[in-house]
């Protein structure tokens, strides 16, 4: 048993080349039901493309990985282009995940409201920043409660004010019992990690 509880997130040997050129060399990582974790390592290090991996957008050359494919409930996911819906307004596309699951919509304002773009609901993606965007896609990734949650670089295109609501957001999500794994350049975030994982070499330190 993983000391921060039953194992959501792992990679087991994993080895993944794009072009001939391997980026990861058998990474091997296991993220704890209730553990936030964040993932460090200079651009180009793999970060990202280990999340891919993880969450099913892409698949590894060998060795295996979970959760993979899966609902918003089982596994959320906030990707550096956001993935926001163009047609759909900010709180439309936060409610979504319920939509799916055929679930009663029930928080939407409250996320919205408690990462700082309460007035914007009604707005669409166009209509707003990329800062404001990004934190609407962090509350469609948890407004389900999804039991594995994967972030690359939350916290990117946010002001300080922000990226501390965006990071509370984060925290409280594992305390409640999400596995999060999170890749990121910023301290704020690693400051509230209960592990900091570096990938260099192709490999998880």
């Amino acid at each position: 048993m993983h000391p921060a509880g039953r194992v959501v997130i792992r990679a087991a040997g994993v080895h993944r080349a794009f072009g001939g050129v391997s980026v990861l060399r058998g990474v091997d990582l296991a993220v704890g039901a209730g553990e936030l974790v964040t993932l460090s390592g200079p651009s180009g290090s793999g970060k990202t493309a280990l999340l891919s991996l993880l969450c099913g957008f892409d698949f590894p050359d060998s060795g295996s990985v979970s959760p993979g494919r899966a609902s918003w409930s089982a596994c959320a996911v906030l990707p550096q282009s956001l993935g926001l819906a163009s047609e759909l307004t900010l709180e439309e596309n936060v409610a979504l995940p319920l939509r799916l699951a055929g679930r009663e919509v029930a928080g939407v304002p409250e996320l919205l409201a408690e990462l700082g773009i309460a007035g914007l609901g009604r707005r669409y993606p166009g209509e707003v920043s990329f800062g404001q965007q990004q934190r609407a896609a962090l509350a469609r990734a948890v407004v389900a409660g999804p039991a594995a949650l994967l972030a690359d670089e939350p916290t990117a295109h946010l002001d300080a004010v922000s990226a501390v609501a965006a990071v509370g957001v984060l925290r409280r999500v594992a305390d409640e019992g999400a596995a999060v794994l999170i890749a990121t350049h910023h301290d704020a975030v690693h400051e509230v990690a209960d592990r900091v994982l570096v990938l260099a070499d192709g490999q998880v330190r």
